[in-house]
């Protein structure tokens, strides 16, 4: 799966007011797939925002994966401010088309300004219209509930999580014409180290 965004560049807006997003900043913020020459530049965002993680290894080897990962990146004041990655995933034993979301990153100086928010919906946009049906995220229920996700049970993350993570695994219905999804979730090579999924 490979999404085309339509435009080189776009400017986020919505259609409904979201207490997430600060209305003055939306104008500021621009979205774009990321570009070879913006590696430095997402590569110091991640040392910025996760001093006591170290997320590079995942992201380097994301942004080799070619079309089936999409890396958005935001803009605000000529600087990059923000990064997500969506990456093409599976259900085993189904051909349902499925997405995980992360990692998420935001410049600290830009935080809670609405750019990490402004930055997936425009990728969960994207999802949508290349008619993907599900979107999964392992993180914080009270960060992601603003963009509809729920805890899921019902496919369960391809490692088994500590019990206090339960609610962390959730996922988010882009097609509500279709039931939901069963089964056990397939990551491509990046994301199959157990220690990006536990504490």
């Amino acid at each position: 799966m490979s999404l085309d965004l339509g435009l080189a560049c776009i400017r986020v807006s919505f259609d409904c007011c979201d207490p997430y997003i600060d209305e003055d900043m939306i104008e500021k913020i621009k979205t774009r797939k990321s570009l070879p020459n913006d590696v430095a530049s997402i590569e110091k965002l991640y040392w910025d925002a996760f001093p006591d993680e170290d997320l590079l290894p995942l992201v380097r080897e994301l942004q080799r994966e070619g079309p089936s990962v999409i890396s958005l990146v935001g803009i605000a004041d000529k600087a990059l401010v923000g990064h997500v990655v969506f990456t093409t995933c599976s259900i085993v034993g189904r051909t349902d088309k499925v997405a995980l979301l992360g990692p998420l990153a935001v410049a600290p100086a830009w935080q809670r300004q609405g750019i990490g928010s402004a930055i997936v919906r425009v990728g969960l946009r994207g999802l949508e219209n290349a008619d993907t049906n599900q979107v999964y995220v392992l993180g914080d229920p009270a960060y992601y509930r603003r963009f509809g996700f729920e805890p899921d049970d019902c496919v369960t993350p391809p490692y088994h999580l500590p019990e206090e993570w339960r609610g962390a695994w959730q996922s988010l219905n882009l097609r509500s014409d279709k039931p939901p999804l069963y089964g056990k979730f397939s990551v491509p090579q990046p994301w199959r180290k157990q220690a990006l999924w536990a504490p």
